[in-house]
């Protein structure tokens, strides 16, 4: 049986999963004004795609995606920025996506688009941070390995935008918020850092991160963040269209049909990726020698299944993502254990900033890596799982997706 070939399907039914194709079933009543559609994130053009296509009526609006994301639309603009760090577009899209907001009035009805990526595309600093002080700021964030809870909170507090104020310049029109989860635990809130949603916690939370992670704000920036307060929101109807456990529930019924036993591990798992690889090893070692996961017995391949979002603290200056990276770290932990197939990929199909979607890896792996004379833990340590997976011919390619339920986990243990 190819292993391999069976991983990537089942993969792939995972990712058709989260597509918004087929999703919008809650649709808003036709306004008696102007039905407008904003929205941003990687799955944006796609969305506002499938909405016009679900939508009987007059519609227009904007919507913000990733370079390479961009989907043809009849009546909605779509305008590609940079991600994860934000550009000049980003910004132009934002200040143009927040004018409209403020324009519309108690008779138009506007439908906000959101999915994983809004936060660096939606870059619209709040009055007195200067747009360069916020990427730099994002910058630093990438780098530390602060999980995305963090980030979102330190991004919304630096924000016009986030945390509900997009919701509070559309007031007195009617909204309507559709999303696709790329969050562990999918709060809305967190999602984009929700420009549509009431967001709790105090703005100081913010500053306690910016500490944790040692960095540097002047005094003028801390009282910004300090009076940057979050508004309080009607409640508007909110619509999740797709999310990592739908994802990780559809790959589940595509290896029973493998033959697999799979199990859903968790749709949250976070962490730094080189330990949450180690751990994933370990577990899948420990199936192999007992023969059995908690009580299945190992008498047909067990299939670990996961999603979530692990984070790489930089250290190196390689090339690679949290995925590569999760994958060379299992590798080297797994030490050519025979009977394990794995793979993980972001569900964007790109890793980090690389053109792969992530990597695959079986008792193989490191047999090549031999052959080339590589050493796949110098590897980890500068950061440079994808040069190691393009050597050994394992990078899993997916093109964009056009879509994001974060990452997705696929551990084949045979008996």
């Amino acid at each position: 049986m190819n292993f391999e070939k069976s991983l990537k399907l089942i993969m792939k039914s995972a990712l058709d999963a989260a597509k918004p194709r087929g999703k919008f079933r809650n649709l808003p009543q036709k306004p008696k004004g102007k039905l407008i559609v904003l929205g941003a994130g990687k799955a944006g053009a796609s969305m506002a795609q499938e909405f016009e296509n679900t939508y009987d009526g007059p519609l227009e609006g904007l919507v913000v995606t990733r370079y390479g994301h961009y989907t043809k639309t009849k009546f909605i603009n779509i305008v590609e920025a940079s991600h994860p760090e934000p550009d000049k577009n980003g910004l132009l899209a934002s200040k143009k996506i927040f004018e409209l907001a403020t324009q519309s009035s108690k008779d138009d009805h506007v439908v906000f688009l959101i999915s994983g990526g809004a936060s660096s595309l939606l870059t619209l600093p709040a009055k007195g941070v200067s747009f360069e002080e916020k990427q730099r700021i994002n910058k630093e964030l990438l780098r530390c390995g602060a999980p995305i809870d963090e980030m979102n909170i330190v991004r919304r507090s630096l924000s016009q935008i986030k945390g509900g104020r997009l919701a509070q310049a559309i007031y007195p029109a009617k909204l309507t918020t559709y999303m696709i989860s790329d969050i562990p635990g999918d709060d809305p809130a967190y999602i984009g850092s929700g420009p549509t949603i009431q967001a709790n916690g105090l703005n100081k939370d913010s500053i306690k991160i910016l500490e944790k992670y040692e960095i540097s704000i002047n005094n003028q920036l801390n009282d910004i963040i300090i009076k940057n307060t979050l508004p309080k929101l009607n409640k508007s109807p909110e619509y999740m269209l797709a999310t990592p456990m739908m994802a990780l529930k559809k790959a589940a019924e595509e290896a029973k049909k493998q033959d697999f036993i799979p199990v859903i591990i968790s749709d949250s798992l976070e962490g730094e990726s080189k330990i949450e690889g180690k751990k994933m090893a370990e577990l899948a070692m420990k199936i192999k020698k007992e023969k059995k996961y908690q009580d299945i017995n190992l008498q047909k391949p067990i299939l670990l299944l996961s999603g979530g979002e692990t984070t790489v603290t930089v250290k190196g200056n390689g090339k690679g993502g949290r995925n590569t990276e999760f994958m060379l770290s299992m590798a080297i932990h797994l030490k050519n254990t025979n009977g394990i197939n794995c793979l993980a990929i972001d569900t964007d199909g790109i890793d980090g900033v690389e053109d792969n979607a992530g990597a695959y890896i079986s008792e193989e792996t490191l047999k090549k890596a031999f052959i080339k004379k590589l050493n796949p833990i110098n590897y980890l340590n500068a950061n440079n799982s994808y040069e190691f997976f393009e050597k050994i011919d394992d990078l899993i390619f997916t093109s964009p997706t056009l879509t994001n339920v974060n990452d997705f986990r696929a551990v084949l243990v045979q008996p």
